[in-house]
């Protein structure tokens, strides 16, 4: 399992090798596709209560 940014997780293993948050299966695209829909990052974390803020942040970050 590789760590990028120490938050997003790169595993074969692992939602068929899609980036993935801290290995926990919620895809850096799920994150991506809510924010691009509108949701604000308190929606985001109210619909994820294991992600972090940090976590959203690093997404976005690995998205440019």
């Amino acid at each position: 399992m590789e760590y990028i940014a120490g938050r997003i997780t790169l595993s074969p293993d692992l939602c068929n090798g899609k980036p993935t948050i801290r290995g926990l299966r919620i895809t850096v695209k799920t994150i991506l596709e809510f924010i691009s829909a509108g949701e604000s990052v308190k929606e985001i974390l109210y619909q994820y209560p294991d992600l972090e803020e940090a976590d959203i942040e690093a997404c976005l970050k690995f998205a440019i």
